[in-house]
């Protein structure tokens, strides 16, 4: 029944999207998408100039290693939420160091003895 009552309301749901569009909007969309394609070409094009940033994102990390209770997780995780140098990590307030995924109160007591 439930099954029913979804197909149903896919059915409308898709109708309606449908209809509602007019030849102008199907115009409109194509060329955004056309543009989009674009950029997507010349974004692809500059990644690969730029190689060097993921080995200073390495060593980034690894430096966050040497911080005492700090592993490979808890480095890559205190380095994608923007902390990037062990500076960064040891001025941070406890709230924020505590919103990283991966470090519990136990590092941020070993961290904040390091100040």
């Amino acid at each position: 029944m439930i099954s029913k009552f979804l197909s149903k309301l896919k059915s409308i749901l898709f109708k309606s999207a449908v209809t509602s569009e007019t030849p102008l909007k199907k115009e409109k969309k194509a060329a955004k998408s056309a543009k989009t394609k674009t950029k997507t070409k010349t974004k692809t094009k500059t990644k690969t100039k730029t190689k060097t940033k993921p080995v200073n994102s390495k060593k980034n990390i690894e430096t966050l290693t040497t911080l005492p209770g700090v592993g490979a997780k808890s480095a890559k995780a205190l380095y994608e939420a923007g902390f990037k140098t062990t500076k960064a990590v040891i001025a941070a307030d406890e709230k924020e160091l505590l919103a990283v995924s991966g470090v519990g109160i136990n590092l941020v007591k070993k961290l904040k003895k390091l100040k």
